[in-house]
Order: structure tokens, then sequence, then C-alpha cells
């Protein structure tokens, strides 16, 4: 089942062209389509006009086939996620849009926005702020100066297509962490329709509607998206709300200019559930902790962000992309404290790509460079009911970045492309003590530097499978949240690690698979923990850690109605001979994890989609003394469309109302003693959807 999203609305390109009529004849099979004149009774000499229509591609963003192409020359691990793979569904986490992309780990923690999020193990520990990627939007990173980001700036609805690149295949865009990056690509005028009206509700009061529109003129093109969301969630103290406007308009200057801007702006309000202890869990998974609603704790804030990106491209074969963004953020945080924050990102980037010649085989070189940096102003009060007491701390925080990269690739013959690249990074982090107390200055200044190199090669079997390698070296400084986000200053060292890869991608007529094994030795890894009440402790660096594993992803089409879709993940992170944990298993993630969905169609406009997740058992505690179940959680969802104009969604999520464990706390050693370690998963919830397109 498919509903278009576009309406071909790519700039047109008219060639007028003058010859004999003679000739024009002779080259009328080429010229298919082409306004001809009547030939008759017109000399062999005569001159008439053909008038050749082709279409242009936009410069500042990529089609989802472009992209798809561009990702599968890596010689690594990639993926794209097409919108319209999720829109078919209630689309209200970013578990409803990247469940099903390879290698991606991703868990929600009450519900909604804020998750669990990680790829190959980097930022595992963390549970809420995320870090350990680079998330992007149309090509500029979200995250902070210093790394971290929010899961609720982004807006799955307001994207075309999501590109994934796992581990150093990320380095084109600057990223060189363990996890890669994701980059969230905006629609356009030319590839969105004019008007999308989309309503969802259902369980827990979840309410979710967007209203996008789209519009070009001989030069230019914009495209908007708002949407809204609340619910009062399957929990108690977890009611939510966020408003998020994306949009972008674009103008061709010339055949070989594009200039294009984005502006983002935010609101989320989000009330913090907390962890519960297994004894609340197994009497009422629906309970908040007690301190969590005596202190109000949640996580309110507005984002605005306004990006930009010029393209340069003089020849088919060649591109320059000029990129800067400034984004400001106002974050109203109780926890354990009252945070009150104000933050102001600035960023650029250059990035050259050219496509060439060598030795008779395609060689494409890419370049770049991008500079971010932050200021934040960090208050901190006694949490009194959810207001500010006391001052308790304050900083001045400043955050810089300045990456360099490079990779080359050559097509050594018909089959066989090798990929040598290297990103040099320089970071700072510098802390200022405002408010010093008991005479002891936190304040801190730290850098810290390093070369990223990749060795890659790729294999390709035919024009629609290939076999791939690459070892590349990852560096990861910390945020501040490593730094002070726990009630001391911990000025940890930089995350390091050495990922050796193999893969496979296949696609067929019927079939596809994206499949890929990588082995990684990390050094000084970033493990942020808690204490038994869930509230942050501060961050270590482990000694050596080794994150391996299998990412799987792969879909068949048995007939024309009837399709399988499955992801699966096997994670083996632990410690490497540690005088404390010895080998122990990291704690946070489950070994292994299962999503899977058999769609159904017995008419074109109708399907039936059951589906299934599977968590193995999660070690709480890096002591392995406490573990948290597996489960199993059914789903079953049906749908279909009227027309070219519109569709319709239902679905029952947690089918049989299973009382799951969806994430956990992370902590040193739990010595086996239960505490507030649990984050529920939602119990049954029936959903409902229709979108109109105009």
């Amino acid at each position: 089942m498919s509903l278009s999203p576009t309406v071909a609305r790519t700039p047109t390109l008219r060639v007028v062209v003058t010859a004999p009529l003679s000739l024009l004849l002779a080259c009328a099979p080429c010229a298919a389509g082409a306004q001809q004149h009547d030939p008759q009774d017109r000399s062999p000499d005569e001159l008439d006009t053909v008038v050749v229509e082709g279409r242009r591609p936009i410069h500042t963003v990529e089609t989802v086939d472009q992209a798809r192409e561009k990702l599968d020359e890596r010689a690594g691990a990639t993926a794209v996620v097409d919108a319209e793979s999720y829109r078919d569904r209630r689309a209200g986490t970013l578990v409803d849009a990247l469940g099903y992309a390879p290698g991606v780990f991703v868990q929600p923690r009450f519900g909604a926005d804020e998750a669990r999020i990680a790829i190959r193990g980097s930022g595992l520990q963390r549970t809420f702020h995320g870090r350990g990627l680079v998330v992007l939007q149309d090509g500029s990173p979200i995250n902070l100066a210093d790394g971290a980001f929010d899961m609720q700036a982004i807006e799955p609805l307001s994207a075309r297509y999501i590109s994934v690149y796992r581990g150093a295949n990320a380095l084109e865009y600057g990223a060189a962490s363990l996890g890669g990056a994701i980059d969230f690509v905006s629609p356009t005028g030319y590839d969105a329709p004019n008007l999308t009206l989309r309503a969802e509700g259902g369980a827990f009061d979840y309410r979710r509607a967007q209203v996008a529109a789209a519009g070009t003129s001989a030069r230019a093109d914009g495209y908007a998206s708002l949407t809204g969301m609340s619910q009062d969630g399957y929990r108690d103290h977890a009611v939510q709300e966020t408003y998020r406007l994306f949009s972008n308009a674009g103008y061709r200057f010339s055949d070989t200019l594009d200039g294009r801007v984005f502006f983002t702006k935010v609101d989320s309000r989000s009330q913090l559930p907390g962890n519960l202890t297994f004894a609340e869990f197994r009497r009422d998974p629906t309970l908040a902790a007690p301190g969590n609603i005596a202190m109000d704790q949640r996580r309110d804030f507005v984002l605005e962000r306004l990006a930009g990106k010029l393209a340069w491209t003089p020849d088919a074969r060649s591109q320059l992309t000029l990129s800067a963004f400034v984004a400001d953020k106002r974050l109203h945080h109780p926890i354990f404290q009252v945070l009150e924050q104000e933050s102001r990102d600035v960023g650029t980037g250059l990035r050259w790509r050219r496509v060439s010649d060598w030795n008779g085989h395609e060689a494409t070189l890419i370049a770049g460079v991008r500079v971010t940096n932050g200021s934040l102003r960090d208050d901190r009060f006694v949490n009194v009911a959810g207001e500010a007491g006391d001052r308790t701390n304050a900083f001045d925080q400043h955050a810089r970045d300045s990456i360099a990269y490079v990779e080359q690739q050559v097509g050594l013959d018909e089959r066989r492309v090798l990929a040598l690249g290297a990103q040099g990074l320089h970071a700072v982090r510098r802390s200022h003590d405002a408010f010093v107390t008991n005479g002891r200055d936190e304040s801190f200044s730290r850098t810290y530097s390093g070369v990223s190199p990749k060795l890659g090669v790729r294999y390709r079997i035919d024009d629609r499978a290939q076999v791939f390698a690459n070892i590349s070296r990852s560096l990861e400084p910390p945020s501040f949240g490593e730094l002070t986000g726990g009630p001391d200053v911990t000025q940890v060292d930089m995350q390091e690690a050495t990922t050796l890869e193999f893969g496979t991608r296949v696609r067929r007529g019927t079939w596809w698979l994206d499949a890929a094994v990588y082995r990684a030795h990390v050094d000084g890894e970033l493990l942020a923990l808690n204490d038994p009440e869930g509230n942050p402790r501060g961050t270590v660096n482990a000694d050596r850690t080794l994150h391996q594993g299998v990412e799987l992803g792969a879909s068949r089409d048995w007939t024309p109605r009837s399709r399988t879709s499955v992801n699966y993940l096997f994670n083996d992170f632990r410690f490497r001979d540690d005088p404390v944990f010895a080998d122990n298993a990291l704690a946070g993630v489950p070994r292994q994890q299962v999503r899977g969905e058999l769609r159904w169609m017995p008419v074109q406009s109708f399907y039936v989609a059951p589906n299934v997740e599977w968590n193995d058992a999660t070690w709480i505690d890096h002591a392995n003394t406490l573990q948290a179940r597996g489960a199993t959680v059914w789903g079953l969802r049906v749908g279909g469309e009227g027309g070219d104009a519109w569709r319709w969604f239902a679905e029952v999520r947690n089918a049989f109302d299973k009382r799951w464990i969806a994430s956990t706390n992370v902590v040193a050693n739990a010595d086996g003693l239960d505490g507030r370690h649990v984050l529920p998963g939602d119990g049954r919830g029936l959903y409902a959807g229709i979108e109109l397109r105009l």
C-alpha cells in the first residue's frame, strides 16, 4: 500500500533547440515527448524549434532515492528510513520512527518523546538528555556545542526521511563518535503535498495533530509543519504537552546556486514520573515515584533554531555547501535540584564533494570543516515542591568543537572500492563557578584533541548486492552532563574506541537485507551512574570495555499483498579485566532485541499488520547482581486508503496488557537489593488516526 507524498514539482529546465527540420525528423525517436511542428510542406533546409523539458535537482536537499544511493556507496553500515514507512501508525515516539532502523536501539522512558537511544552502545548509560550520537537536522547538528541533545527537539512527522550513519560511516558529516549520526531531512515545497492534515488519538488521553503546507513558484519553494501533542500518560505524573513548528524556504539563484533557510520552534512540557521499585512495579506499574510527585519533577524547555544552507554546484559532479545555524534554548528542570538554564549555540560548516575519474573508475572526495560554539548559564536551586528555593550553585559554561574531516573513495576496478579518511577534533569545555560555596571553587577548563582515521573496502557483487568492511578510530569528548551533571564536578577524560566492522547490503526484487557485525575496543568509556533513587551521581571513565554485536534488518514480500519485516540486535557490551567488575556485562541494555511485523493486504485499500517486540533481560548494575526480566509485547494494526487523498489506521498496542519493563536505572552495584530502578512500559492502548493530503 502506498500513498504518494510527492506531486513531482521538481524545478523545470527548458532547453530550446533550433535545427534543420530534416535533422529533427531523423532524431525524432530520441526526442519523444518534445513539442514538434507539422513537417508537411516544409523544405529540408527550413529551421524548426523544439522545446525539451527536463528536471533540475534541488542541491540543498536530496531526495529519498538520492540519499539511498549515496548511503549505499559507503564502505560501512548505513540506512535510510522513508517517513512513509511510519506515517501509517501512531507516530508518537522515536521508536515509531526508528524502531525498524538497523542498528538503532531506542526505547521510550515514559511513553513519549524522551527515550534511551544508542547505536553500538554509545551514550547508552544516559537515559535522558542524550549523547553519543550526532543528531542532525538537514545536515546541521541539533546537538548543543558540548554534544548533548534533546529528543523533544525532533519531530518525526516533519521529516521526509531519516538517514542513519552507524559508527565511522558518519565521518562525512564530521561525526567521529562510536555511535555515528542520525539526520532528519525535511520535506520541501517540491516533494510535499500542498496541504496535509493529520489527527491521532487514543489511550491515556493521547492526542496529536499536524497541519502542514507546501508550495512552489518559478524559483522559490516553501514548507511549514505545525504539530501539537498532549497526553496524560500511562503512569501518574506523566502529563506531556509539546508544540513544534518546522519550516524551510528555498530559492534558486541560478542553475548552479541554491539557498535554503530553516526555522524551528519547540515548546515542550513534560512531567517526570521517575523510577519504581520492583515491589511497586508488581503492585501497580502506573504509579509515579513519590519523590517525583513531591518535588514536581519535570522537564520544560523552549527551543528556537534558525539555520541556513547555500549549495554551489559548478557541474554535475561537484558541490560546495556552506551551512550555519544559531539556536537558543531555555530550560526549567526541577529534579533533585531545580535547574534553570539558558543556552545559545552557534555553528558553521563548509563541505566539498567531488566525483572524478581515477584510472577509468569513479573516485569520490569529501572534505569539510565544522565549528560549533555554545554558552550556557546553569543556575541551581533547592527544589521546594517544584519551585526554586535557595541557590545551591551557578555555572557559566562554554563549549567549542572544531572538526576537520576528509575521505577519499577510489574505485580500484569495476567491483572494488577503497575508502580512506580521517577526522581531526579539538574540543574545549570551560566552566566558571559563579557561586562558590564552602570555599570550594569548582571552575575548570579542559581541552580534548585527537585524530580519528578510517580505512574501508566495499565489494560490489552485482548492481543489487555488496559487502563491506572497515576499521576506524572514534573520539568522544564529554558533555557538561558528564562533567557537571551530578551533585559534584567530575572532570572525566575523553572516550576513545577502535572498531572493526563487516557487513552486507542486498536489494532484490522482493526482499532486502542489511546486516553488520562489529567489535569495538573502548578506552575510557563514559559511564553515567545514578543512585538507588534514580538521581544522577556523576560520570566515571571505565578502564577498558568491549562493545560487539550484530545489527540486522530485513524485509521480504512473499506475495504482492504480504510482507514480513524484522529488526534484530545482539548487544554484547562488557568490561575487560576491570579491577572491580572483571568481565561483567555493562548495565542498561538487553542482550537481544527483536521487532517484527507481518503485513497483509486482502484488498488494495485495506491491510492488517500484527507486530511483536521481544526484549531480553537487562542488567541494572555493573556488578551484575540485579536484573530486569525480558518481555514479549504484541500489537495489531489495521488501516487503509481512500483514493489518493486520505488514509486511516487503528491499532492496539500491548494487546495482552503485559506488564513489562521498557528501560532501567543504571548503578554501579545494587548488591542484589530492590531500589528505584524500573521504568515500566505502557499498558494496553487503543489508538486511531486519519490523514488527508491535498
